[in-house]
Formats: structure tokens, sequence, C-alpha cells
């Protein structure tokens, strides 16, 4: 039995907020937790992925964020935390680090070195088994990489993963339409039951009507209303309406994400609209990681502005 029982509709990949000293904020990511879940149509909340500014933390502070969600959640909305990890051993233990937290179900992301040397189905197969052996009562989510590295899926290794019956959805973010399209085929077809969830922060409009179940994404810490209300007229057909939400989110996807693909400055930059809407307190990234620059930011004030949500 799924461990997580809706994965269709909006799931923000939560930010994490730091004190100016670069700690966890403890008050201010429980506020940002609950406020996210505040929101009709967000189903679960996401710790630890690439917009929680994942590979700053160590795996002691991974585990603690998703403790501090988890908690702050319980009994309101389940926790998904990812596993950002090099090899079986090191999975494992963020694994069950994870359950102990209190997470739900587990985002499994290809591991790094994948995107240098590539890998096998069969070693894909054995990451996701490792994992669930050692967290059986978890769901594990995969997540799907852009098709330009060497860490995507074909659509034949999708469909054997949607088969694998504790694995309950995908969060998909190929990047490449015409793989993005065989590739939801290829799961449909697999298993019709497993939930697609598109992970393109950066043209949702565009993602959304290819017949997926919502989208998991690090945008919605941000600006979860309006993709909600995107989501919603979406799912009505109402393309007018959805066009009008779209041309809402374009500015701050633009500042955001700067016309490319989510990188470290940009999730710096997210913070940055995150202060200015009133989400967070302050838009501490840390290092290496690159505050927004004045531009960026007057960038950013005018985007927030035009949308309606400027609170600084």
């Amino acid at each position: 039995m799924p461990s997580i029982a809706n994965y269709r509709g909006i799931i923000p990949a939560i930010s994490c907020p730091f004190t100016t000293d670069h700690r966890i904020d403890e008050p201010a990511l429980r506020k940002l937790a609950s406020w996210l879940a505040g929101h009709d149509g967000v189903v679960a909340v996401m710790t630890n992925g690439h917009t929680g500014e994942v590979f700053s933390l160590t795996p002691t502070e991974r585990a603690e964020v998703t403790r501090i969600v988890a908690d702050e959640l319980r009994g309101r909305m389940p926790v998904i935390s990812s596993i950002v990890c090099e090899g079986l051993a090191e999975a494992a233990e963020h694994a069950r680090a994870a359950q102990a937290a209190g997470a739900a179900a587990l985002d499994v992301m290809p591991p790094h070195h994948w995107l240098r040397f590539g890998f096998t189905p069969g070693h894909a197969l054995q990451y996701f088994e490792a994992i669930h052996r050692a967290a059986p009562e978890l769901d594990l989510v995969c997540h799907v990489y852009p098709a330009w590295t060497r860490a995507s899926y074909s659509s034949q290794l999708l469909a054997e993963l949607a088969r694998l019956p504790y694995l309950q959805a995908f969060k998909v973010g190929q990047r490449d339409m015409n793989k993005y399209a065989r590739d939801i085929q290829a799961i449909r077809e697999a298993d019709a039951s497993k939930a697609i969830l598109t992970c393109h922060d950066e043209y949702l409009l565009a993602s959304m009507v290819q017949g997926v179940d919502g989208a998991l994404v690090g945008f919605a810490t941000f600006i979860p209303q309006l993709i909600i209300d995107l989501w919603n007229a979406v799912k009505a057909g109402d393309l007018k309406k959805a066009m009008a939400v779209q041309a809402l989110i374009t500015p701050l996807k633009d500042a955001v994400y700067g016309g490319g693909e989510p990188t470290g400055e940009a999730h710096a930059r997210m913070k940055g609209g995150m202060y200015l809407a009133g989400v967070l307190a302050n838009a501490t990234v840390r290092p290496p990681t690159e505050a927004p620059n004045a531009r960026e930011m007057d960038a950013l004030r005018v985007a927030v502005a035009q949308a309606g949500l400027s609170k600084r």
C-alpha cells in the first residue's frame, strides 16, 4: 500500500532558510512549511531538493531539515525527502535517516557521478532497490534528469521503474519536449496508476498540458498560489485562463531563472523574490552560491510588483 495516498496536485520543493551566519533557521523553515501547507491544492512538501540547497547541507543537516518540516506538518501533510548520494551504502544510510526524521516518501535523484561517467539500467535498478530495502515502508519517487545529461533515463528504463511496486511517482524534467512526451507515454503504458509530475519550473504551462498529474517544483516554494491557479485552469481545460496565469508567472520566471534552467544562483534569486514578497525574512544563501546582485534584485522587484506580491 502506498505510504502517500495522493501525489496528484502541487508539491513544492521547499527552500531552506538560513540565518545570517548560515545555520538552518528552524523558526523560518517551520513558518515556510506551514504557509505552503495552508494552500488548497498543495498535496505534499519535498525537502532536500536543489531549491533547498541540498548540496550545501551535511547528511545530519539534511535529516534535520526533514525532521523540522515533518514535525511542523505532522497530521496535516506528508513530507517527501530527496536522496542525493553517490553509492548504494550511502543512499541506504540517508534513506534510513530520512525515515527516522519523519519522511513519508523518498525522492531519488541519480547519483551525480553518472553525470560524468554514465550508467547502465542495471545500475539504476540496483540503486532504487537498495534504497527500498533500507526503508521498505516508504514510497519512492523517481527524479528524472534532463535529456542532455548522461544521467538521463531512457523511456524503456522509465517503464521498468514504473513497474516497481514501491515506486509511486515520477518527477520529470527532461527539458526536451519530444522525449518528455515519449517518456510520459512509456510510463502510462507500463503502469497508468503511477503519478507523473512535471518539474519544468521554467515552462510550466507547456509541460502541464502534456497529460501529467501535477507539478513537483521548487518554484512553488515562492509562488504556490499562482502555480495552483495555473494547474486548476489546465485541469479545467480553460486554456485562456491558463495563459493569463502563465503571463503573470513568466516575468517572475525570467527574473529567477534568467531564461535558462534552474541553477544555484537561480535558487538564490528565488530567495530574493521570496524576501520581496514577504515569504522569507532574509534571503541568505550558503557559499559558494552567490546572492543576487543589485541589477538582479531590481528585476525581481519589478516582477514581484507586476504579480501583485510586493511586501517590501
